[in-house]
């Protein structure tokens, strides 16, 4: 009797194991991958392919191999995102219920849904399969297929919201022509959505202009939407022309009226070409850093608020001069940010930055993303850099 039961508790192992094994990230190419090593590891002798059909048609493409026959052993794939090399590079394509002797395919899908494509298992000397292999084989192409097509909705509704935070940080408005700027957004992670970090330039009168960057906390649709509600916002109090740190008042009163509002930093910056000068005013916000002609970082000391929706109020201005020299850096915490480490150790790293002579915008903001490892960070980085046009000589 015990004999007997041994090949069904072997299935059921198996099948338990397929639950474990099988599905372990939100990666397409990763479950196929993972498909493939299971069935070399528990199906006796057998090198297993996984083929893709091309989404909106096109031939299948080999995504994952493995087993003797597949060159590197059990956990043999392909290149980067599980695709083929060649196009017509695409392995057998034997459809269910048309195997040839030791070769057993399947559809990769669950019930009556369209499959994804094919999971074919071959073996040496075409020995037959047994019922309890097929059965294996069945049902982890159906858990395969099942993960598949979460991973697909997953990269869908990533590219969608990816599309929304270009959207709503798309290159910062447009500035007077006397002032030259450019900016950089960066979203955290390959997993993460759409966040709370922003920048845009708001064009004054008397050739003036308005620089903001602003930083709403978390993250996700939610954040998004408040982001866009404080640039909204923020647009119709500049267009009073109001001073920096009185914007950031008014801002702060109306955003504070809205308990569902997550609060945020700001940093304002208005700047006057025609007298060479920038007047800064922060509501809990890091400080800007200016990069002379030479290259060197100088952090620009200013007073510094409490973020915006607190109701509280109490925003000082600051002003220094900005020459045609320089370049002016502003930010989002997550490009000096680092876990674990104060956050005076992370602004010193960027103040001692030497960028090349006479850098320009989008020669700093290309730098200093790179040189600071901003495409690893661990928070949203929005940067804007700003340099005063030189003025024509007669």
């Amino acid at each position: 009797m015990a004999e007997r039961d041994e090949p069904l508790l072997a299935r059921v192992r198996a099948l338990e194991r397929a639950i474990g094994d099988i599905g372990t990230t939100l990666d397409a190419a990763g479950t196929c991958r993972e498909l493939a090593a299971f069935l070399a590891r528990h199906l006796d002798g057998v090198s297993a392919a996984v083929d893709l059909y091309a989404e909106g048609g096109g031939p299948p493409r080999r995504a994952a191999a493995a087993g003797p026959q597949a060159g590197t052993g059990p956990q043999a794939g392909t290149g980067p995102q599980g695709d083929a090399g060649p196009q017509g590079d695409t392995g057998p394509q034997v459809g269910a219920g048309r195997s040839a002797p030791g070769t057993l395919s399947v559809p990769l899908a669950v019930g009556d849904e369209e499959p994804l494509g094919t999971v074919t298992v071959t073996r040496s000397a075409g020995r037959p399969f047994s019922e309890g292999e097929a059965a294996v084989l069945r049902h982890a192409a159906r858990l395969a297929a099942r993960h598949l097509r979460h991973a697909r909705r997953l990269a869908a509704t990533e590219e969608t919201a990816l599309h929304l935070q270009r959207a709503l940080v798309a290159e910062p408005g447009r500035p007077h022509p006397n002032l030259e700027v450019a900016g950089g957004y960066l979203p955290a992670g390959h997993r993460t959505l759409v966040g709370g970090d922003w920048f845009e330039t708001v064009r004054l009168h008397f050739g003036r202009s308005l620089l903001v960057v602003g930083d709403v906390m978390g993250h996700g649709l939610a954040a998004a939407v408040d982001m866009n509600a404080y640039r909204t916002a923020l647009r119709e109090v500049a267009a009073t022309d109001l001073p920096p740190h009185r914007v950031l008042r008014h801002l702060d009163s109306v955003v504070a009226e809205d308990d569902a509002r997550r609060p945020a930093t700001c940093l304002l910056v208005r700047v006057d070409p025609a007298r060479g000068t920038a007047t800064f005013a922060s509501a809990g916000h890091l400080p800007p850093v200016v990069f002379a002609e030479d290259g060197s970082a100088e952090p620009v000391d200013l007073p510094v608020g409490p973020p915006l929706g607190t109701g509280v109020g109490g925003y000082e201005p600051a002003t220094r001069a900005l020459t045609p020299a320089e370049t002016l850096l502003v930010f989002t915490d997550g490009l000096v940010e680092r876990r674990g480490e104060d956050i005076d150790v992370s602004l010193a790293r960027l103040a001692a930055l030497r960028l090349p002579a006479a850098s320009g915008p989008r020669e700093v903001v290309d730098e200093v993303l790179r040189r600071l490892d901003a495409h690893a960070a661990e928070d949203d980085v929005a940067v804007l850099a700003a340099r005063v046009r030189a003025r024509p000589t007669s």
